[in-house]
């Protein structure tokens, strides 16, 4: 009989190419982040990378989302009274329940710092995935509306949850 765990890793690499197939054309963050993100995700569980670490590749997927939405909302006009503030709390709802209800958040021995670990992450992840999508956007606004290279975007989106991810891969070692 096949191992379980092979499921698994079937399972994410599947769920991996069908979220590459429906990205759409564009969007707040661009698909290359998301999917960068995404991959992220699934590699980091695949194989058996520390929850802290896949925590921090969720919150900037989930942060992903939220500026794909809101924008996808501007585009079609479509406002109504905080609509930012539900839709932040619905997507990591719609992240946290699941993780929790199936015990993977809430394990008493997977903790760091007195804190779950993909808590942890999810925190951290988020912050600095805001908080270089924001900057990238200050940057860009006082270059005249143009990036300073190509793919600007992506290194700045990218680039702290990659630091991230060594800095706790080497605390969590």
């Amino acid at each position: 009989m096949p191992d379980n765990n092979m499921f698994k890793k079937i399972f994410y690499l599947i769920s991996l190419f069908a979220w590459m197939m429906l990205a759409p054309a564009a969007s707040a963050i661009c698909p290359v982040c998301t999917i960068a993100v995404v991959a992220g995700v699934g590699l980091s569980r695949w194989l058996g990378v520390d929850d802290t670490i896949s925590g921090l590749w969720i919150g900037g997927l989930t942060v992903s989302l939220i500026m794909w939405t809101i924008n996808w909302l501007d585009a079609k006009k479509i406002k109504f009274k905080g609509r930012k503030i539900l839709i932040t709390i619905a997507y990591y709802l719609l992240i946290a329940a699941p993780l929790y209800y199936t015990d993977i958040i809430g394990h008493p021995l997977n903790k760091l710092w007195g804190m779950d670990k993909i808590i942890l992450g999810i925190i951290l992840g988020s912050i600095a995935f805001l908080t270089s999508s924001l900057w990238y956007y200050s940057l860009k606004k006082k270059n005249n509306d143009r990036a300073h290279f190509p793919f600007q975007k992506v290194v700045m989106a990218i680039s702290p949850i990659l630091l991230l991810t060594l800095i706790f891969y080497f605390v969590t070692k």
